[in-house]
C-alpha cells in the first residue's frame, strides 16, 4: 500500500517553504490544470546522486588510466597519485551508498525502498507502457511523480552492479596487501576466475555503467522535454511542477496529496493577501 506523503514530506528543508501552486499566466485555466509544485527529491537524495556521479567520473578517468596509461608517462609517482585519487573516489562513492541505502528506509514515498520494487500489477503495467514509450510504440507516459516502475527495476540491476564493482574493486586494492581489503576480501579471486578474473569483471562493468549513465541523462532529458514539469532542475532543487490533474491520477499522488497541497495553497493565497490588505493600509 503507497503511503501519502505528510506535510513534513512536502517541506523543502534547506528552504523551509511549502509546496504551493504555480499559476498560470493565462488565468482562464481551469483549477486542474494549474501546475503545483510538489517536492520529491529531498536534500539526501540529491546529495548522494550527485556525489554518486562526481565519484563515478573519477573513477572511471583514474580507473582507465590505471588499467592503460594515456596522457602522462606512467612513473611511480604518477601512478601512486592516480591510485590515491581513485581510492578517495571509491570511498566517497561507498560513502553516498551507504547514505542512499539508509534513506531508503527513512526517506519520503518517492525515495522509500516500496518505490524501487513492484509490489502490484500496476507496477508491472507500468514497465510495460514505459518500455513502449522507450520503443516508440506509443507516446504517453505512465502517471508517475517519482520513478517511473521500468525505471526503479532497473536502478535494483544498477545498484547490485554497484555492489559488485565495489566488492571487485576493493578486492584488487586487497590483492596487493592493502588492509583490511587483503584478509576482507581474499576469498573474492577464488570464485572469480582468479586475479585476471576480478580485473576483467571490475573493467567490464565499468563500461556498463557508463553505458547506463548515458541512457540516464539521455531518458532525463527526452522525459523532461515531453512532460515539461521541471524533472532536470527537480534532482538540484527537488521540486518537480505537475498540472494538477496529473497529481492526481500519478501513482504515488492522488487526492489525498492534491488535497494537501491545496490546503497549502489556500494558507498562502490568505497570507498573500494580508499582506496587500497590510499594503494597502500603509
Amino acid at each position: 500500500m503507497t503511503t501519502l506523503p505528510t506535510q513534513a514530506d512536502l517541506l523543502a528543508p534547506e528552504a523551509g517553504l511549502p509546496a504551493n501552486v504555480v499559476r498560470p499566466i493565462d488565468q482562464s485555466l481551469p483549477p486542474m490544470m494549474e501546475r503545483v509544485r510538489v517536492y520529491v527529491w529531498e536534500l539526501p537524495v540529491r546529495l548522494t546522486h550527485w556525489v554518486t556521479f562526481a565519484a563515478l567520473v573519477v573513477l572511471t578517468i583514474t580507473g582507465s588510466y590505471i588499467a592503460d596509461p594515456f596522457f602522462f608517462t606512467p612513473g611511480q609517482d604518477t601512478m601512486r597519485l592516480v591510485r590515491f585519487i581513485h581510492l578517495v573516489a571509491a570511498y566517497s562513492f561507498v560513502a553516498s551508498g551507504v547514505l542512499r541505502t539508509y534513506w531508503l528506509f527513512a526517506g519520503n514515498q518517492f525515495s522509500r525502498w516500496s518505490a524501487f520494487i513492484p509490489t502490484n500489477r500496476r507496477h508491472l503495467r507500468e514497465v510495460v507502457s514505459q518500455t513502449q514509450f522507450y520503443l516508440f510504440l506509443r507516446k504517453d507516459l505512465p502517471g508517475i511523480l517519482g520513478h517511473n516502475a521500468l525505471a526503479s527495476g532497473t536502478y535494483l540491476v544498477v545498484f547490485l552492479l554497484f555492489l559488485v564493482q565495489t566488492l571487485t574493486g576493493f578486492a584488487l586494492v586487497g590483492i596487493h596487501g592493502t588492509q583490511p581489503w587483503a584478509t576482507l576480501l581474499g576469498w573474492v579471486p577464488s570464485v572469480m576466475f582468479g586475479e585476471q578474473g576480478v580485473r576483467v569483471i571490475h573493467h567490464l562493468l565499468m563500461w556498463a555503467i557508463v553505458a547506463f549513465a548515458i541512457h540516464h541523462v539521455y531518458s532525463a532529458i527526452l522525459v523532461d522535454h515531453i512532460e515539461r514539469n521541471g524533472l532536470m532542475s527537480s534532482i538540484f532543487a527537488g521540486s518537480k511542477f505537475v498540472a494538477r490533474w496529473r497529481v492526481i491520477e500519478a501513482r504515488d499522488g492522488g487526492i489525498a496529496l492534491d488535497s494537501l497541497v491545496s490546503k497549502q495553497d489556500d494558507e498562502e493565497s490568505r497570507a498573500e493577501a494580508l499582506a496587500t490588505a497590510l499594503r494597502t493600509r500603509e
